[in-house]
């Protein structure tokens, strides 16, 4: 009998520890915001959900495997939570498995390209709401005559992450494979950043073979950031380049800690340059607060607005489109949810 709960307990202590050298976490985002949205003459009343970020359900995990390397994975999939529906539930937001230790991090499958990162790291409303400069940087693509598809992410890639432990320096290196004959969205790039302290700046740049016979899509930006406690400063620029054509956009924004609460302001211009575009321009403004009710839950409201010019026909709702040159203006409250 003490023999065989003597081996129990071993065995016990075996699980614990191969249990302790792995996991798995489900997670997830839930947000939803009813909302007033005017795009040039037409005034529609709704909910949406990613308005203060990305609603998600995802699945990420780390295996031990000694030495100082752990490999791991993470999937992720968008949800439209105003409709219940699970948008594929494909894992289309990042979908890569990983090794990583003291010499950084190797990943693979689809993640977000290293000029989105810079460009949502410094910008104060991450990559969601009616005033976030993605509602121009990212969509800009029509003035430039291109369907590059790396914006925001690329599939089929190899990336390389520097370690952490570099005082501050970190960057990446990715290539993706285009995976067809004619090599569409055949993708590389490379980011360097610092940051200390206050202090987060950083420049990334990237090329895209949008289809083997036409010219080469390019993508340059440059963040940075600043916190100055009882504000943080956020700056970013971004130029797309088609052939002959340009989209350069500008941003300027703010955080400000209010208790349990932030106030962000924010301003960007999105300007074209090129034969027949040179008046395609838009000018995007707005103001969001949020209170925390806890760690996990926040209340929101927010309002944006977004002029066209000449044939610009961008949206403050991320993939929507306005009449030619007039203004999107968009304003709502909202719940997000972490878990």
């Amino acid at each position: 009998m003490k023999k065989s709960l003597l081996a129990l307990a071993v065995l016990g202590a075996f699980a614990g520890a191969a249990s302790a050298q792995s996991s798995v976490t489900l997670f997830g985002l839930i947000d939803a915001s009813v909302n007033s949205i005017k795009n040039g003459a037409n005034t529609v009343k709704r909910m949406d959900s990613n308005q203060l970020n990305s609603s998600r359900l995802g699945f990420r995990g780390t295996e031990d495997l000694g030495g100082g390397m752990l490999a791991g994975f993470w999937l992720e999939g968008a949800l439209a939570n105003d409709t219940g529906t699970p948008g594929g539930l494909t894992f289309t937001r990042r979908s890569t498995v990983s090794l990583s230790g003291n010499f950084g991090e190797v990943r693979m499958g689809r993640d977000y390209t290293v000029n989105f990162s810079t460009l949502a790291d410094n910008d104060a409303y991450g990559a969601n709401g009616f005033a976030s400069a993605v509602n121009l940087h990212s969509l800009g693509l029509a003035q430039l005559g291109t369907s590059a598809a790396t914006t925001v992410r690329a599939n089929n890639m190899v990336g390389y992450f520097l370690p952490a432990n570099l005082g501050g320096v970190y960057g990446a290196v990715q290539v993706a494979a285009g995976e067809g004959d004619t090599n569409n969205n055949k993708f590389a790039g490379g980011r360097v950043g610092y940051a200390a302290g206050p202090v987060d700046v950083s420049f990334a740049t990237s090329q895209t073979t949008v289809n083997i016979s036409g010219p080469k899509f390019k993508d340059n930006s440059i963040g940075a950031s600043y916190n100055f406690g009882v504000a943080k400063l956020y700056g970013m620029w971004d130029q797309k380049k088609y052939g002959a054509n340009k989209y350069t956009t500008v941003g300027v924004s703010a955080s400000v800690p209010l208790g349990q609460g932030e106030f962000r302001v924010s301003y960007a211009k999105g300007n074209s340059q090129g034969a027949g575009i040179d008046a395609n321009d838009a000018k995007l403004f707005g103001a969001e607060y949020l209170y925390n009710l806890s760690k996990r839950t926040a209340v929101y409201t927010q309002y944006g607005q977004l002029k066209n010019e000449g044939t610009s026909n961008l949206s403050v709702v991320l993939g929507e489109n306005t009449p030619n040159g007039t203004k999107s203006t968009g304003y709502g409250v909202g719940v997000r949810h972490i878990f």
